[in-house]
């Protein structure tokens, strides 16, 4: 895997680094970094590079407090990506990802920044389905209680209490931003939009997600992928193989006609 370089919300690469046909712009759930997306790299298609996005609040960033406004967030996103752009890329969100994905999508649009060639989310509500009871709000053994139901913190890491206080923390700024996007209707995108669930997801189930479908302006499909809440990582060939098909298909020299 190799590092970002000097851009801080990009905390790692890998895949085709050097010369990528695609690049994947991949966020993460509510207190993941860097390494969310590490299970992927034996299954990713040639020419394709994944570059993971670090919010701030964790990884090398963890001095820096994470905005809780989200429009302030989405803000610093895409100007924090505006470098990666400069090859073809899709975006890819996963949980608070998705919602921040969808909203830097949108403001890439406004403000005419180049467009992704397809925005995918995960496991995720639309963002203009509120939000149910505030988890952000949970103690912390009730916090711990819901990562474990949803497959978001083994039990063993609670024994060591510093890493807990650390997940707390991240995880708890984290769903708080989450909770707080909420648009007032749907917000469509131009480019094509694609849903991806977990048909054993318990926090976005496959009726959530169905949601999406008045976000797109245009092509949309779903598509269920076996596991829970944390499919991406527990099930990363299955969810490669259903991103893989909605990458830009690769360039092709133009064939020069025989000569008059």
């Amino acid at each position: 895997m190799t590092t970002s370089g000097d851009n801080p919300w990009i905390g790692s690469r890998f895949g085709a680094v050097d010369r990528p046909r695609t690049r994947v712009i991949c966020l993460p759930q509510s207190g993941a970094g860097p390494a969310a997306f590490t299970a992927w790299r034996p299954h990713l298609p040639s020419g394709v590079e994944i570059a993971t996005v670090t919010l701030p609040g964790r990884g090398p960033r963890t001095a820096e407090p994470l905005p809780p406004d989200p429009d302030t967030v989405t803000r610093r996103l895409l100007d924090g990506l505006l470098p990666e752009l400069d090859v073809p890329y899709v975006l890819f969100g996963h949980s608070l990802g998705a919602l921040l994905a969808h909203a830097v999508t949108a403001l890439a649009a406004r403000e005419g920044a180049p467009a992704p060639a397809a925005l995918v989310v995960s496991g995720s509500r639309a963002p203009h389905t509120p939000p149910g009871a505030s988890i952000a709000a949970y103690d912390d053994q009730g916090l711990a209680d819901w990562l474990t139901r949803i497959g978001g913190l083994p039990p063993e890491l609670l024994r060591h209490g510093a890493y807990a206080a650390y997940v707390f923390r991240t995880v708890r700024a984290d769903l708080a931003l989450a909770e707080r996007i909420v648009t007032a209707g749907p917000v469509r995108v131009g480019c094509p939009l694609h849903v991806f669930g977990g048909v054993g997801d318990t926090l976005a189930p496959p009726a959530l997600i169905e949601e999406w479908r008045a976000c797109a302006a245009g092509e949309h499909t779903t598509t269920l992928l076996p596991g829970g809440h944390g499919f991406p990582q527990s099930e990363p060939a299955a969810t490669v193989a259903a991103l893989a098909g909605f990458l830009p298909a690769p360039a092709h020299p133009r064939q020069e006609g025989p000569p008059r």
